[in-house]
């Protein structure tokens, strides 16, 4: 079981790098409003469902480190190194309908991996997912042991800011809640402070 579990240094500067990523979110998620409409508003065809694959096989033929590191990791399924590196090349490269599955098997092989669901979540929002985001952000929270939360704060900080906003208008009990979590763990936070405040009227 202990091979399974990723804590070598570099394997945390690589979630760490992909948890960075997250920042630039956060100018993001203040711009969504209540009545935000997904790009997608037309339900795929099959000529848009055909497009979409040769999209994606296109997407995973141009890139050989992808293609190398799916090969690694159908060879060895069990070896979360390597699908952490693939899910955060899928990342970096947009895919991430592939970063999420991704993340998802190494949430099956490790459950209890708190950095795994931070990134399904920032996958998820990044795909304009935010109920799956919101969803796998609160299983983060809930994930984070208490020896980590002081390396985690930014994360958590970050976490339960997301899902205020996105309860702000449906649940503002529970968001007032979260944002004050939020600033608990980073009180500098100006996307932070104006939801709080925003939320006090």
């Amino acid at each position: 079981m202990e091979s399974l579990l990723p804590m070598n240094f570099t394997l945390k500067q690589k979630v760490m790098r992909t948890e960075m990523k997250i920042k630039n979110l956060f100018f993001g998620v203040t711009l969504l409003t209540t009545g935000y409409i997904n790009a997608q508003t037309t339900p795929a065809t099959a000529d848009t469902a055909n497009a979409e694959t040769v999209t994606t096989a296109q997407t995973q033929v141009s890139n050989p480190a992808i293609d190398a590191l799916v090969k690694q990791a159908a060879a060895k399924p069990d070896d979360t190194q390597t699908l952490v590196t693939l899910a955060t090349a899928y990342q970096d490269a947009g895919d991430w309908n592939s970063a999420i599955t991704t993340w998802n098997k190494i949430t099956t092989l490790i459950p209890d991996w708190a950095p795994a669901y931070y990134s399904i979540g920032y996958a998820n929002q990044s795909a304009k997912n935010n109920d799956a985001a919101k969803a796998a952000y609160e299983q983060y929270i809930s994930k984070v042991k208490p020896a980590e939360i002081d390396a985690s704060k930014q994360n958590l900080a970050y976490a339960y800011f997301f899902i205020a906003f996105q309860d702000k208008d449906t649940n503002k009990e529970k968001a007032k809640q979260y944002i004050a979590k939020s600033l608990q763990y980073d009180a500098t936070n100006q996307d932070a402070i104006n939801l709080s405040k925003n939320l006090m009227n």
